[in-house]
């Protein structure tokens, strides 16, 4: 007879990430320096992702621009990381707009999106950054307040795309006209760049109807005297969490099933996830569906390039903006701090429930790994403090440290490979994007986690004492950029 395996969610580590977890004493020792909890940067898997875009930008582009989209990390290492590599960076407020500058970053490798007001509009007209516009009263604020800073360059976000949800973000197609009219009545206050969209959904049809769109506009936009040379394709790029897609179909399987009574219990409290139960069946689209992409985002990037377009003669996205001279613009923040990340939290008990569920609870809160409406659909790793005897797998929750019902870092079971005890690390993969600043918070006054950077010295991961830590807002990339490093050479330096 066949012993029974318990459902898994195995997360995608990077090697050096991997590499670094593995390495005796690593993680225990950043702790035990810096403080638990804490959250790990590690730049040169931030470089080795922006090197496989480029890989997809730079064969069939004329030109192309990469810009970090600083909204999805506050790290300084990432930051600087793209200021070295040669990169743009976007930014969406005044302390992300002095922060690119104070890692280096010129106002010509500047863009500012998002919804911006009077106070920021009037800062930006006077530095030379890019402003991607959200709506009409920002491109007519920016032609009035232009005045001595004449030419702002600007780009106009554009939504309301067929078959695209409705956006709060952008200008309406409807309002093509008014776009157009504005633009051309302000010639000589403001530098009209291009158009740009941002489709943060993995579909790609809805990513091809909005270029589409926007190369029609761009083509209106030369009979009304204008010159865009940019179409900016934004954001939106997805991330892989898993490492093994047939894993994650088979825990989805069992979930289901045990929503609907079947098998061992794995929801606490009644959560369904977002599904619904009707008529003896589970139905609807769960909060944790962006953990079932498998496509990375340089696949998406290149399929997007290569899709040929119905209203072009069948030629492709890459050779229309080559034919044009137009420049490809976009704006990958997940997609560039992929795997870059990751939480240690320290357990600090374990305690059974009254219905016999086991707790174990650790030392951060749930908000500091995922938004309340998401689910973290990856396992986390243990890292026993001691090691002991091998123990039978065992299921459990993983709770936080906030005084709430709600404070529980996984509402579904999570199987260790052995019974964890206080003092054990926790590893939560892949945090990032978002996670990591996004829900920060103070409740119960306790600390917010440190953000530290690491870096590895050598190109052979398995080479001990070759990583480095220092606190994030200490790192500068010359801390590896001189020595043997698996980014050593042009994609490292970056020309972008």
């Amino acid at each position: 007879m066949t012993a029974w395996a318990p459902p898994r969610l195995p997360a995608k580590i990077d090697p050096l990430v991997r590499a670094f977890l593995g390495a005796p004493g690593a993680a225990e020792q950043a702790l035990l320096r810096f403080g638990s909890p804490a959250h790990l940067v590690f730049p040169q898997v931030f470089a080795d992702n922006l090197a496989r875009l480029r890989a997809v930008l730079e064969p069939g582009l004329p030109g192309y621009r990469i810009c970090y989209a600083h909204k999805v990390n506050q790290s300084r290492a990432f930051v600087r990381t793209a200021e070295q590599a040669g990169v743009g960076i976007d930014v969406a407020s005044e302390a992300e707009l002095a922060g690119a500058m104070g890692a280096g970053f010129g106002s010509a490798r500047i863009e500012v999106t998002g919804p911006k007001g009077e106070e920021f509009l009037r800062e930006l007209v006077a530095t030379g950054v890019t402003i991607n516009i959200d709506n009409l009263w920002e491109l007519h604020r920016v032609a009035e307040l232009a005045g001595p800073y004449a030419n702002v360059p600007v780009l106009v976000r554009l939504s309301g795309f067929a078959g695209t949800p409705v956006s709060r973000f952008g200008v309406p197609l409807g309002q093509a006209e008014e776009i157009l009219a504005a633009l051309a009545a302000h010639r000589g206050r403001i530098d009209f760049r291009g158009f740009a969209f941002h489709i943060d959904s993995g579909e790609p049809g809805e990513r091809l109807r909005a270029v589409e769109a926007c190369l029609e506009l761009t083509e209106r936009a030369y009979a009304h005297g204008l010159s865009p040379a940019v179409l900016d394709i934004g954001g939106g790029f997805r991330q892989v969490f898993t490492a093994d897609a047939d894993a994650f179909d088979a825990y989805v399987h069992a979930l289901r099933e045990s929503l609907l009574g079947h098998g061992e219990p794995m929801a606490w409290g009644g959560n369904t996830f977002g599904f619904q139960l009707e008529g003896g069946a589970v139905h609807g689209t769960p909060v944790f569906h962006k953990y079932a992409n498998t496509v990375p985002a340089d696949r998406m990037l290149a399929d997007l390039l290569a899709a040929e377009l119905e209203g072009h003669g069948g030629r492709s996205f890459a050779q229309i903006a080559a034919e044009n001279l137009l420049e490809v613009w976009l704006e990958p923040g997940k997609a560039l701090v992929d795997h870059a990340g990751i939480t240690l939290a320290r357990v600090e008990f374990v305690k059974e429930t009254a219905d016999g569920s086991v707790l174990v609870n650790v030392d951060i809160s749930r908000d500091t790994v995922t938004p309340a409406d998401q689910e973290v659909m990856v396992d986390p790793l243990l890292l026993p403090g001691v090691v002991r005897a091998q123990d039978d797998p065992v299921g459990v929750f993983v709770a936080g440290r906030l005084c709430l019902e709600r404070d529980l870092v996984t509402n579904h079971k999570v199987w260790f490979p052995q019974r964890p005890r206080p003092g054990d690390l926790m590893v939560f993969p892949n945090t990032a994007a978002y996670h990591m600043d996004l829900s920060a918070a103070r409740a119960s006054m306790h600390r917010l986690p440190p953000k530290l950077a690491v870096v590895h010295r050598s190109s052979d991961f398995s080479e001990q004492g070759k990583y480095e830590i220092c606190r994030d807002e200490d790192y500068e990339p010359e801390l590896i950029a001189g020595g043997p490093s698996r980014f050593a050479g042009p994609e490292w330096h970056g020309v972008q």
